[in-house]
């Protein structure tokens, strides 16, 4: 029996037989070619089957995991796409004459590195991107490197290497017990969706990971992030009791449905879900949330190969509204730019795409898209409550420009004799070092704050969460992002507003107690983390 640790990437305990997954870094040889041009059309025919896929993993992934979770795989569509990357590896069949998935992965590697290498965080943190599409190219060109996840018959614990997001998302949850990987964060993709799905999970195991044997049993702890390579009778019998813990632990959680977030001394959290598409709010329903926090509307101009119009975006705002039956729902206005880009846009590319030209600064530049998605929002607030909030605010002169044009919109709307809401809130997300400053005042202008937790973390640490070299260097329980916070709430309050958080940490229960200490009034969290932190609530006494 062995005890090996890793990261904590997913709660959970699972026990049974390990199945390790091919590792194309191992397999990938490479092959003298005769036939050039024969190479170059499988290489074509794998890049539109990757792409092919891609397109059904998001679509099915926006169902499952929502609007946030599905948005790697259109980044990777993207750069699928990409002339210079696609070019490169046609150039190396032409010039050395060899297989195409030699060439993939010869090219992917080289394109890693460069990525890996760039002062830009966000441009590093694309390099595990092209690692995954090229595996995924290669899998394309040789079905006998297939991992083996789509075609499992018996319940199992998966190692890998890593995973793509990809075959995470497709796990068949009946099948999948647990899994484990040698590399990997809790802030990479793969983290996030097991979360999100359920799956118990270790990442990060490192050198560790070549002590697993195919076929061997092992005992996964999600919780604390440490795999037990053939236990003895005595720690079998340990975990099955703790796994049966964590189990009622969950019946538990199911009993709190229909009651509020209070704590022990009267105070009342708003407890609200984050979702990407409407589809999400079974979820939303099912989990007992006190409303939604954060509607992410990108998915609208994600779906489609042109922008929406009025009519579609009013058809699914009003279907959100009508479904959660008059339970506040905060929608975010269009959030476009950095990783979320949409071809039909002609967006620039940009060297540090996640601080150019993205979100608010798009839409107060096209007034004309801005305008379509305002109307559409206000004529769909007759179905429900409705709460309309601006990410990436940096001025009071933006809110005061946003406002401007949000009296036009309910003034034409009037004069059209088309109906909506007289009491629609207007708030901003805090999610750079600059609201935050400005926060007392820009809260003489709104009637909330909603403090996006991800990005305010990335922009004050200098970090991206998406490079796994330092991606443990990014934590929203750092001091100074825990100083922005209560800075926000501080100053929200004096002018009299709410502040609510829906980034990533308003799920973390370490920071319940603070959250609810400096004032905090609403939490807005994955739908599958709602009940957990009502529990969480119900338990603190100030």
């Amino acid at each position: 029996m062995k005890r090996i640790s890793g990261i904590s990437a997913s709660k959970g305990i699972a026990i049974g037989s390990l199945t390790l997954c091919v590792n194309i870094d191992d397999k990938v040889a490479r092959k003298e070619v005769t036939d050039v041009e024969a190479e170059l059309t499988r290489l074509n025919s794998a890049k539109e089957a990757a792409i092919d896929a891609l397109n059904t993993i998001y679509l099915n992934a926006l169902k499952r995991v929502g609007e946030e979770n599905s948005m790697i795989f259109q980044i990777h569509i993207m750069m699928l796409q990409d002339e210079d990357f696609f070019n490169a590896i046609q150039d190396r069949i032409r010039n050395d004459k060899v297989n195409a998935e030699y060439a993939v992965w010869v090219t992917g590697q080289k394109f890693s590195e460069q990525f890996a290498q760039m002062e830009d965080e966000y441009m590093r943190g694309r390099a595990a991107d092209v690692i995954d599409i090229s595996k995924r190219m290669i899998r394309s060109l040789d079905h006998t490197l297939a991992n083996g996840l789509d075609s499992l018959t018996e319940r199992t614990i998966v190692g890998a290497v890593d995973l793509l997001p990809s075959e995470t998302v497709q796990m068949d949850s009946s099948k999948v017990l647990a899994f484990v990987t040698q590399e990997g964060s809790k802030s990479s993709h793969s983290a996030i969706l097991a979360r999100t799905m359920g799956i118990p999970a270790v990442v990060g195991l490192a050198g560790s990971f070549s002590e697993l044997q195919d076929g061997g049993e092992v005992i996964v702890d999600g919780s604390q992030g440490e795999v037990i390579i053939n236990p003895d009778d005595e720690v079998l019998a340990q975990y099955r009791e703790k796994q049966l813990e964590f189990e009622k632990h969950q019946q538990e959680l199911k009993q709190i449905k229909g009651t509020k977030a209070i704590t022990k001394n009267g105070v009342e959290i708003e407890i609200n879900a984050n979702i990407g598409h409407p589809s999400d709010v079974e979820m939303v329903l099912e989990n007992d949330a006190d409303g939604i926090g954060l509607f992410r509307s990108e998915f609208l101009y994600m779906e489609g190969n042109s922008l929406p119009d009025e009519e579609k975006q009013f058809k699914a705002y009003g279907t959100v509204l009508e479904k959660m039956n008059g339970k506040r729902v905060i929608i975010r206005t269009l959030d476009l730019g950095a990783d979320k880009q949409v071809p039909y846009l002609n967006l620039p590319k940009e060297e540090n795409p996640a601080m150019g030209y993205r979100a608010i600064r798009i839409c107060l530049d096209r007034r004309e898209l801005f305008v379509t998605q305002l109307r559409a929002l206000f004529r769909a607030s007759v179905f429900g409550k409705l709460a309309i909030m601006f990410p990436m605010i940096i001025s009071v002169e933006e809110v005061r420009e946003i406002k401007s044009i949000v009296e036009q919109v309910k003034k034409d709307l009037t004069n059209e004799k088309i109906a909506f809401a007289p009491d629609v809130e207007i708030g901003i997300m805090i999610e750079t070092p600059a609201s935050v400053l400005l926060s007392d005042e820009l809260a003489k202008e709104v009637d909330f704050f909603s403090i996006g937790t991800n990005d305010l973390t990335q922009y004050t640490l200098a970090v991206d969460r998406m490079n796994h070299k330092i991606a443990d260097m990014f934590n929203s329980r750092h001091p100074a992002v825990l100083r922005m916070i209560e800075m926000t709430v501080k100053n929200g309050a004096q002018a009299g507003i709410w502040t609510g958080i829906c980034g990533e940490s308003a799920a973390d229960t370490e920071l319940t107690e603070f959250y609810v200490k400096i004032g905090v009034k609403e939490l807005s969290v994955t739908p599958s983390a709602v009940l957990e932190l009502k529990k969480a609530v119900q338990q603190i006494n100030l």
